[in-house]
C-alpha cells in the first residue's frame, strides 16, 4: 500500500500507522497530484518497493467558494489542477501496471458534481469534470480488465476547506464510511462494475 501526499512527515506517519495495524507493506512518497512528474515517481516507487500496482484512488481535493465576481483566476486554477487535471496525472502513469494486474480506479468526486450551487463555480466544474472524466475513462480501460469507478459523496465530516471537525458533523457521513465503499468496489464480484455511487447522509437536519 502506497499513501501520498505533499508533505513527506505526514505520509511516513500515515504509512507507520498502517503497517502497526496491517500485514500489508504501507510505505509513503510525498507527491503533489498537480505535477505530472511526481505522479509518474510515485508509480515508480510503487512497483519498485512494493512489486505491482492493484489499485489506484484518486482522492486528493479542494474548494475555493464564492461568487464568480470574487473568484480569483488562481483559485479557479488550483481547484481545477487539484480536482481534475490531478486525477489525469495520478491515472496515467499507472496505466501499464493496471493492465498488468488488473486492477481498479476509483476516483472520490461528489454530488456536487452533479448539483451545480451558487458560489460553486470552481468547485462544480472541477467535480462534473471529474465525474464525465471518470466515466469516459471506465469505457477506455473495461477491455483490459481494469475496473472504474467513482464514488459522490454528500456531507463528509472533515477538515476540508478549512472545516474543523466536530460533535456537529456526526449527521454527516465520516471518513470511515468512504473507506467502507471503497473496500465494497474492491471486493464486489469482478463480473459486476458499480461504475457510479451517489452516498448521502441518511438522516441530515431539517432546515
Amino acid at each position: 500500500m502506497c499513501i501520498t501526499g505533499r508533505h513527506s512527515e505526514t505520509v511516513k506517519e500515515a504509512a507507520d500507522k498502517l503497517n502497526k495495524v496491517s500485514d500489508a507493506k504501507a510505505i509513503g512518497v510525498a507527491a503533489d497530484v498537480r505535477s505530472y512528474s511526481d505522479m509518474e515517481n510515485v508509480i515508480s516507487e510503487m512497483t519498485s518497493q512494493l512489486g505491482k500496482v492493484d489499485a489506484v484512488v484518486a482522492n486528493a481535493g479542494l474548494g475555493h467558494f464564492g461568487s464568480i465576481e470574487d473568484l480569483t483566476p488562481e483559485q479557479f486554477t488550483q481547484t481545477v489542477d487539484t480536482n481534475l487535471t490531478g486525477v489525469f496525472n495520478t491515472i496515467k502513469p499507472a496505466l501499464k501496471a493496471l493492465k498488468d494486474s488488473k486492477g481498479y480506479i476509483i476516483t472520490i468526486a461528489s454530488l456536487a458534481g452533479t448539483n451545480f450551487f451558487a458560489g460553486g463555480s470552481a468547485y462544480n466544474a472541477s467535480k462534473f469534470g471529474l465525474v464525465g472524466f471518470t466515466q469516459a475513462v471506465m469505457l477506455d480501460l473495461r477491455q483490459h480488465g481494469i475496473k472504474v469507478s467513482t464514488i459522490m459523496p454528500g456531507s463528509v465530516t472533515s477538515h476540508f476547506a478549512g472545516h474543523t471537525p466536530s460533535e456537529e458533523d456526526a449527521w454527516k457521513i465520516q471518513p470511515e464510511d468512504i473507506g467502507e465503499i471503497v473496500i465494497y468496489l474492491l471486493e464486489t464480484n469482478p463480473r459486476n462494475l458499480p461504475s457510479k455511487i451517489e452516498v448521502r447522509p441518511s438522516k441530515p437536519p431539517t432546515k
